[in-house]
């Protein structure tokens, strides 16, 4: 099955190849949004609830990962301060 999708795509795209001048392309642009529609009807978008608990995450990691860095940016620099007087 892949290699039939393999050669059709092989084929159109040299057929499109020979098509040059602005017609072909636009064609191609056309096709390309046609492409792209049937793309993003695949699309599983997320809920407003699942949008809302990973954004809540990732900001809670962020917080916790910058407050660790931090600490250790300042326990390192009491060190290095403390060596070098």
């Amino acid at each position: 099955m892949t290699k039939k999708k393999g050669k059709q795509a092989a084929d159109k795209q040299s057929a499109m190849a020979s098509s040059a001048g602005p017609v072909g392309k636009i064609k191609e642009f056309i096709e390309f949004f046609e492409e792209s529609k049937v793309e993003i009807k695949k699309v599983v978008w997320p809920t407003r609830k699942e949008t809302i608990s990973t954004c809540v995450a990732v900001l809670l990691v962020s917080l916790v990962v910058a407050l660790y860095l931090g600490i250790v940016d300042l326990a390192l620099s009491k060190i290095v301060g403390a060596i070098l007087s």
